[in-house]
């Protein structure tokens, strides 16, 4: 099973750069984007049939051309859930959940703190996320929670760690929560399989040529439930994709319930 997670910055940008022709070629089982900027009246839904992901499930923001999720799949989920039922995160298109026979898969765009405002709505989605997942876990063990965090984890995940110590998404208290809630029970399938790795990113700014130079961010993960350790077999980032500011980041799994 391999699964992919992948901030598009705009879903039609991304085709327009090749973005389709890439899904075609990297083949994975199924894709969680986040940052769409569209719904899916906006799209030609029959491009993604055509790449091979009949089961396209789009849950844009009410704010047009702001924020918004989505899961492509190869494979029909049992359910699908669309956002957490929690108003102000699903006024934003932040979540959607597809669940399989065993395991479930979210994608999930976490607000990035902009400004004192933005950053106060961080720390309450935060806050309020992690006891969502609390009792979610509950009904499902077998949880990967695919996306944007916005929040690099340790200094290796960023360029400058000394510089960037106040910049938000490397705060300590963004630091200490993300710290927290791998710590409640989710594995960084990433670190787990490239411990030591050094100048692996996954976001770099538009300005001052930061991405030909590697000055980024690691800020993308696929968080995978204690429960399903023994069947994590690879995890990358796949920096090569050109189709956004970020690139995507793959995890590969073993699963008995979907060949």
């Amino acid at each position: 099973m391999k699964i992919i997670s992948y901030n598009v910055n705009g879903i039609r940008a991304a085709i327009r750069k090749g973005f389709l022709e890439w899904l075609t070629i990297t083949d994975p089982d199924v894709v969680c984007l986040q940052e769409i900027k569209a719904s899916p009246d906006q799209l030609d839904l029959s491009l993604f049939e055509d790449a091979g992901y009949k089961y396209n499930y789009w849950y844009p923001a009410q704010k047009k051309g702001y924020s918004g999720v989505a899961v492509l799949s190869k494979h029909e989920p049992l359910h699908v859930e669309y956002g957490t039922g929690i108003d102000y995160m699903d006024f934003e298109g932040r979540n959607i959940r597809i669940d399989f026979d065993g395991f479930s898969v979210m994608s999930l765009y976490l607000p990035s703190g902009t400004n004192i405002k933005r950053l106060e709505h961080k720390f309450q989605y935060m806050a309020d996320f992690q006891l969502y997942i609390d009792n979610l876990k509950i009904q499902i063990p077998n949880l990967i929670i695919c996306g944007d965090y916005n929040i690099c984890h340790e200094a290796i995940d960023i360029h400058d760690p000394v510089r960037l110590k106040n910049t938000s998404g490397f705060l300590p208290v963004e630091r200490e929560w993300i710290d927290g809630f791998m710590k409640s029970g989710f594995i960084d399938s990433f670190r787990h399989f490239n411990k030591e790795a050094t100048d692996q990113y996954s976001w770099w700014s538009y300005r001052a040529g930061a991405r030909g130079n590697n000055k980024g961010w690691r800020i993308d993960y696929n968080l995978v439930s204690q429960p399903m350790e023994s069947k994590l077999k690879r995890a990358v980032i796949l920096p090569d994709a050109m189709h956004s500011d970020h690139c995507p980041v793959l995890l590969e799994f073993d699963s008995p319930y979907i060949q």
